[in-house]
């Protein structure tokens, strides 16, 4: 092990605050020694934190319809050979139903920044599926106004995903054509202020991205208090502009989540589907370097294929009944627990 990374690695054992040297030493981790140090670092300051139990986050994703024209995503409003769906808030009712009845704690309502739907709208959305059983509720349909945020959090919404995707302002900017970093940043604070708990992260392997640049998304999350980090691989489609590009790599992936789990130690952090669609033991591997928060797809299977922002996503074949079973059994395989309850932060503010 290097001398220089040996001390990076103390240093966020002992709990000392790692800076932007630091997490780029140990975002470098070479294969051996120094990786199986750091994973296993990791993964005793996650269970520290939050036990043995790996929390599940039942995802309904209702539209893929979208404004933006991201390059990287196969939703972009370019994209003509996809096809579009709404799901009737019926059908979602009875998705929750489901997961109801199978004991899930947290809803995630995910879409694309689809301009149908009114504030009011996704409120009510909202309202109906509080109905339905003891959630939390987890809203994602990206950049909206202020007041949408807040009739959303009045309705009952409890937590709101907002990913950066990049640290990199000029990077964001190139691949999001027509949005900016400085306004995503705006409405996470603004939803940090409105009293959601948080969720942000960023994609791992974009083009023109840096190792640096990735040190900046773990200080940025850092700096955000967020109290979930998706962190996943970039995985290219064929139907955008950066559909010829390399998919990020799994390794570095899991160096990413393994760093943020030390830098953010009370943040949940999933093992994200993008990670099992680029390895089949991309969620296992996971799960042992920092990660305890599964999100499996609970949307009506008519639907599941056709919500691609990239190709082949794990699990978009199956059934929800697949999907849960083998969720629940890859958790068991590694030694861990399903989560009870609801999942909230462990942070003092947001305890049930």
């Amino acid at each position: 092990m290097r001398e220089e990374f040996a001390k990076a690695l103390e240093k966020g054992a002992s709990g000392g605050g790692l800076d932007r040297e630091d997490i780029i030493t140990l975002l470098q981790a070479l294969p051996g020694e120094e990786e199986e140090g750091l994973f296993g670092l990791a993964d005793k300051v996650r269970q520290e934190n939050f036990g043995e139990e790996v929390h599940l986050r039942g995802i309904i994703e209702f539209s893929n319809y979208c404004r933006n024209d991201c390059f990287y995503c196969g939703l972009r409003r370019s994209n003509r050979e996809i096809r579009r769906y709404r799901i009737p808030l019926e059908e979602i009712l009875a998705a929750a139903e489901y997961a109801a009845g199978l004991g899930y704690g947290t809803i995630v309502l995910q879409a694309g920044e689809d301009p149908h739907y009114s504030g009011a709208e996704l409120a009510e959305m909202v309202r109906r599926v509080k109905e339905v059983g003891n959630f939390a509720v987890t809203v994602c349909v990206g950049e909206r106004s202020l007041e949408d945020y807040q009739l959303i959090k009045e309705a009952g919404a409890d937590r709101y995903l907002l990913k950066h995707e990049t640290a990199d302002s000029g990077l964001f900017s190139k691949l999001r054509p027509g949005t900016t970093l400085a306004e995503r940043i705006k409405r996470l604070n603004w939803l940090r202020e409105l009293g959601f708990q948080v969720g942000s992260g960023n994609m791992v392997g974009l083009p023109g991205q840096t190792v640096e640049t990735l040190a900046d998304d773990i200080l940025l999350l850092k700096e955000l208090d967020v109290e979930m980090a998706g962190i996943g691989p970039f995985i290219p489609h064929e139907q955008t502009p950066v559909g010829d590009s390399s998919p990020g790599d799994l390794g570095l992936t899991l160096r990413v989540l393994a760093v943020a789990r030390l830098v953010l130690p009370k943040t949940h952090l999933p093992a994200t589907t993008a990670a099992g669609t680029l390895h089949p033991k991309g969620r296992q591997m996971a799960l042992g370097c920092g990660a305890n928060v599964i999100m499996p797809n609970l949307s009506p299977a008519s639907y599941r294929a056709l919500y691609q922002i990239y190709p082949e996503k794990a699990g978009s074949k199956e059934d929800a009944d697949e999907s849960h079973g083998k969720i629940t059994s890859l958790i068991k395989e590694i030694g861990r627990s399903v989560g009870s309850g609801r999942g909230d932060s462990p942070k003092d503010k947001f305890r049930e």
